[in-house]
């Protein structure tokens, strides 16, 4: 019920309007410091009579509206058939009730606007003052209050049915209209692809119809306030002045926008057509990225951020183009806007820009991709999700990193999961032993440390290298790879490969004495199996 409050409301505005247009006479002056308005209309029972303007033989404006209003009202105290003429004088035309004269027409009362002559304005203050005369004689008339009394009611009753009708109406139309749209939006397709989604027509089609029924309600709802005030003397002016108020109201809009529509039909055509392209392109990288369609210049892994980009550019190409066509684009005032909004993209934007650009090097350059294991300057981790800003890496200690593309670009990028053999990555580790160990026999060792982790394929096989020969011992690196099917966070990997590593070397009697000693202990630095589990450590149950 809220838009009949708001037609409600609009109507007491254009009520207390005309009311303040054509309230009675309020004599004052405007002097030097005065702050008083002065008025020149004579109104009578709530209709404006007539508009002076000039003075005649020294009496200014506001003091003939005044002594025209009182005499007026004392003529009217005369019984008689108070019949309106005019009369031609020197002054200009006398406007008479009963051969008697109320007010004079001079020529410095007439309206430059109107461009009439005085006869004529004359004749329409005489009109004027007839009804205003035959209405002030019908609010004194009991019969006449009675029938505008039942013809006020007769109104209310008929706004009531009409305003029940029509919401009945709304209803069953809304019903309908949207069961019909379900139906046959499915078979609105271009190139077997639906031009519209049935739900967002639906409520299309619900916007539509509520805008059009609440539009029907208020102009109902004015119309019934303006029949009621029309049905008594008193009020009349205020019923027929309503209308042209609101009309008044409503013109320059309505003007403004018929103006604007056919350009706005062209704006909204191309925002269309930009919407049925990007729906064709999100149709095409959907098959691209399922496999439906191979193309050679573009990866399934690079199908969602090649679709964002593709978008962005069309809904920017399609505002460009329909820029010169929206309402209100060759105003200073839009153009003002548009200046400043694009001053402060290019002033605080740049590090967006570039942070924008170095997302799409690493996308496109194919650094790493979404699930693999990569290690960024002294940060390792498992990518969860690689942005247009930033990118997430999730280590095996439970963290979630956030690292700007611009500081991964700049940075040595190690990808661990490009080069294996499915879904795995490579682990590596180093270990340094003195040169008293064989290192055939180092490499063995590890090799079998390699073999008892669980999550380190066998094939292909573990490697060693020796990296350095240094001073006091070789450097080994023992480099595997994780199996795809058991897949376990490296870091949990390398902690179990680590611990086997310690437990061989010790089943061997191999003192791992890195980096560096003095001179040989005279007991081998190892631990013996028999104390391996020492407490409060747990033997698990093999």
């Amino acid at each position: 019920m809220r838009h009949y409050f708001v037609a409600f409301l609009l109507s007491l505005l254009g009520i207390a309007a005309v009311a303040q247009s054509a309230g009675e006479p309020a004599v004052g002056s405007k002097g030097a410091g005065a702050h008083t308005m002065s008025t020149d209309k004579l109104v009578l029972f709530s209709r404006p009579i007539f508009v002076f303007r000039g003075t005649l033989m020294g009496v200014s404006a506001p003091d003939r509206v005044k002594r025209a209003h009182s005499r007026i009202h004392g003529q009217l105290e005369i019984p008689g058939p108070h019949a309106v003429s005019v009369k031609v004088d020197s002054f200009g035309i006398e406007i008479q009730i009963d051969s008697a004269t109320s007010f004079v027409v001079t020529p410095g009362d007439l309206d430059p606007a109107r461009e009439e002559s005085m006869e004529q304005a004359a004749q329409r203050a005489a009109a004027a003052l007839t009804i205003a005369i035959r209405e002030s004689a019908e609010s004194r008339s009991l019969e006449t209050l009675t029938r505008a009394l039942a013809l006020a009611m007769a109104g209310t009753a008929l706004y009531g049915a009409l305003v029940w009708l029509l919401y009945r109406a709304r209803r069953v139309l809304l019903g309908r209209i949207v069961a019909m749209t379900d139906r046959h939006t499915a078979k609105l397709r271009v190139g077997g692809m639906p031009l519209m989604h049935r739900d967002r027509m639906a409520s299309a089609v619900r916007l539509v119809l509520t805008l059009v029924y609440r539009l029907l309600a208020l102009l109902m709802t004015v119309e019934w306030v303006s029949f009621v005030l029309r049905s008594f003397p008193f009020t009349r002016a205020w019923g027929e002045s309503l209308n042209s108020f609101l009309l008044g109201l409503a013109m320059p809009v309505i003007t403004a926008t018929m103006g604007a529509v056919p350009e706005l039909l062209t704006a909204l055509l191309i925002f269309y057509l930009a919407y049925l392209i990007t729906q064709a392109l999100e149709r095409f990288f959907s098959n691209v990225q399922s496999g439906a369609v191979q193309l050679h210049w573009l990866d399934a892994d690079v199908v969602a951020p090649t679709q964002r980009i593709t978008k962005v550019v069309v809904w920017l190409f399609a505002l460009a183009m329909a820029y010169p066509y929206l309402p209100g684009s060759d105003t200073e005032a839009f153009k003002g806007l548009s200046v400043l909004v694009g001053l402060m993209l290019s002033m605080g934007a740049s590090s967006l820009v570039g942070q924008a650009a170095s997302g799409l090097i690493l996308t496109y350059g194919r650094v790493f991709r979404k699930g693999e294991y990569v290690r960024v300057a002294d940060q390792e981790g498992t990518v969860t999700e690689m942005g247009i800003f930033t990118t997430r890496l999730r280590t095996g200690l439970g963290e979630e990193l956030t690292i700007s593309n611009a500081s991964i670009l700049g940075s040595t990028t190690k990808n661990y999961s490009r080069t294996v053999q499915g879904a795995g990555f490579v682990l590596d580790t180093t270990v340094s032993i003195g040169y008293d160990t064989p290192w055939r026999q180092v490499h063995a060792l590890l090799i079998e440390a390699a073999s008892r982790t669980a999550g380190v394929s066998m094939n292909p096989s573990p490697q060693v290298f020796q990296t350095a020969l240094n001073d006091w011992y070789p450097v080994y690196r023992l480099v595997c790879q994780a199996t795809p099917t058991e897949p376990r966070p490296r870091a949990l990997l390398l902690s179990a490969l680590h611990g086997n590593i310690q437990d061989v070397f010790n089943e061997y009697g191999v003192q791992i004495m890195s980096p560096q000693y003095f001179e040989d202990p005279k007991e081998p630095k190892v631990v013996p199996p028999a104390k391996w589990y020492p407490a409060p450590a747990v033997k698990p149950d093999v």
